[in-house]
C-alpha cells in the first residue's frame, strides 16, 4: 500500500524552502568535497538514511551527502523536474506516479550497472511494470514490502490450525473458527485506503497475463465486447473480497484502522487483511505477538500461489546528473549487502539484494521463500489511472455488494481516463 501523505499547513514552507535549495544541485560543497543532493521520502527513515550517510561521507570525504526529506515527496519532485532541478540521488515510493516520471525519461538507465546484477529479478520485474524509458533499466528496487494475511501463530496453534494454502481451505479456516467463537478477521472501512489490500492481494491474480497491458490497448473501447474490462475479468475477485469481509468483527464497516489493528493486537481476531506495514501499530499495542504472513490462496493449485509486493522504496538518480560517478558511488554503498541488511530489518521490509539476510522477525522470514523464488507480483492499483476513484468504488461494493455497478464504474472511469490520455486499440 501507498503511505498516507501528511498534509500540514507547514508543509507548503518546507516544500518551498526545499525547492529554493535545491538551486544549489551543481555546487561543490566544499574544496575537494562533492555535494550530493539525495531526495528521499520517508520520513521514519530519516534517522536510518543520517546513520548510512555518516558512515558512507567516512569511507568518502571526497563527498558531502545533503538528505532532503519531506512529506510530499511527489508534488515536490515534480516541481524540481519541471525546474530542471533534479536531485542527484532519488528515493521514490514505487507506483504509478513513479512509473509516469520513469516513462518521461529523466532518470538514468541502469542497464549496464554491475549493481543491477545483485537485486532479485522479481523486484526488478515489478518496476518494469510500472512503466520504463523505451525499455531502460531506470531506478534499482531497495526494500519491499508484503501484502497478504496476517495471522496470529500463537491462536493457530493453540487452536491446532493449518495456514491455508487453497480458497476453499481459507473459507473452512474461518468457519471453524466462528463455530470456537473466535472473529476470523480484524477489518475497517471507515477510511477506503484500508479496502485496497484485499483487492490488490485477491485481484492480482486475475490482472495475471497482461490484463492491464490489454486494457491499455483498448483505451476507450473498454467494456462489453471488449478483450478486456473490471466487468468482464472481475466479478469473481470481488466477490471473494466481500466474502472475506462477512468473516469480520462487528461494526467493522465504522471501525477505523486503529481499532482493527488494535483489535488484532488484543488476540480478538485470529487474522487480519493487511500488509506488513501493519505490524508497526499492531506492536505498539502488543510488543510480544507472534504474527507472520500468508499470501491469499487464491489459485486452485498451491504451487501457483504469488505474494503480492511493493517496491517500497526505488533508487534512481538523475540522468544528466554532473556527479554521475559520485552519485553511483554513493547508491552501490546503499546496496551493500551490510547496509541493505541494517536499513531493512529497522523498516520491517525485505531486501531487494539477493545476498543480504534477512531479519529474523517471523513475519519476514514466513515471506522469504516467495522472494526467494521470485514468485511475487506488484500492486494492480498501482496500474489504475490515479483519475479513477478506485479506493472509493471498492469501499462502496464493501458496503452494498453490488459488484455489478462496481465494476460498471471502473470500466466507466476507465473509458473517460482513456478518451484523454490513452492512445484507444486501433482496428487491423
Amino acid at each position: 500500500m501507498r503511505s498516507r501523505p501528511i498534509r500540514t499547513a507547514v508543509a507548503g514552507i518546507v516544500i518551498a524552502g526545499f525547492a529554493l535549495g535545491m538551486g544549489g544541485c551543481s555546487a561543490d560543497a566544499g574544496a575537494g568535497k562533492t555535494r550530493l543532493d539525495f531526495f528521499q521520502f520517508k520520513g521514519e527513515a530519516l534517522e536510518d538514511f543520517n546513520e548510512i550517510i555518516a558512515a558512507f561521507e567516512a569511507d568518502n570525504p571526497d563527498i558531502d551527502v545533503v538528505q532532503n526529506q519531506v512529506a510530499d515527496s511527489e508534488t515536490l519532485i515534480r516541481t524540481l523536474l519541471v525546474k530542471d532541478r533534479t536531485p542527484d540521488v532519488i528515493t521514490l515510493n514505487a507506483n504509478g506516479n513513479f512509473g509516469k516520471l520513469a516513462e518521461a525519461g529523466v532518470f538514468y538507465d541502469f542497464t549496464d550497472e554491475p549493481v543491477l546484477d545483485t537485486i532479485n529479478p522479481g523486484v526488478q520485474d515489478i518496476l518494469a511494470d510500472l512503466g520504463t524509458h523505451n525499455g531502460e533499466v531506470n531506478s534499482l528496487g531497495y526494500v519491499n514490502n508484503a501484502n497478504g494475511i496476517i495471522y496470529n501463530r500463537a491462536i493457530f496453534e493453540e487452536e491446532g490450525l493449518e495456514v491455508p494454502e487453497t480458497w476453499d481451505e481459507l473459507i473452512a479456516l474461518c468457519d471453524t473458527l466462528v463455530d470456537r467463537g473466535i472473529t476470523p478477521f480484524a477489518t475497517s472501512l471507515a477510511e477506503n485506503w484500508t479496502a485496497m489490500p484485499s483487492w490488490n492481494g485477491i485481484g492480482a491474480y486475475y490482472a495475471q497475463d497482461g490484463f492491464f497491458d490489454e486494457m491499455r490497448a483498448e483505451g476507450d473501447t473498454v467494456g462489453e465486447g471488449s478483450g478486456a474490462s473490471f466487468e468482464a475479468d472481475f466479478p469473481e475477485a470481488m466477490q471473494r473480497q466481500a466474502q472475506l469481509f462477512e468473516y469480520s468483527q462487528d461494526g467493522y464497516r465504522g471501525a477505523s484502522y486503529d481499532d482493527s489493528t488494535s483489535l488484532f493486537a488484543n488476540g480478538e481476531a485470529a487474522m487480519m487483511l493487511q500488509g506488513i506495514w501493519a505490524l508497526s501499530p499492531v506492536k505498539a499495542v502488543n510488543p510480544d505477538i507472534d504474527a507472520a504472513i500468508f499470501p491469499y490462496p487464491v489459485p486452485e493449485d498451491p504451487a501457483d500461489r504469488m505474494l503480492v509486493s511493493g517496491v517500497d522504496v526505488t533508487v534512481t538518480m538523475a540522468r544528466e546528473t554532473p556527479h554521475k560517478e559520485e552519485a553511483l558511488r554513493f547508491i552501490e554503498y546503499l546496496f551493500r549487502p551490510d547496509v541493505i541488511e541494517k536499513f531493512a530489518a529497522s523498516q520491517t521490509m525485505v531486501p531487494s539484494v539477493t545476498e543480504a539476510e534477512l531479519s529474523d522477525d517471523p513475519a519476514l522470514q514466513s515471506i522469504a521463500p516467495y522472494f526467494d523464488d521470485a514468485k511475487i507480483t506488484g500492486f494492480i492499483d498501482h496500474q489504475v489511472p490515479t483519475a479513477i476513484p478506485l479506493t472509493g468504488v471498492v469501499q462502496q461494493f464493501l458496503y452494498d455488494g453490488d459488484t455489478d455497478g462496481a465494476l460498471g464504474t471502473l470500466d466507466n472511469e476507465w473509458r473517460k481516463v482513456a478518451a484523454r490520455t490513452i492512445t484507444p486499440k486501433q482496428e487491423d
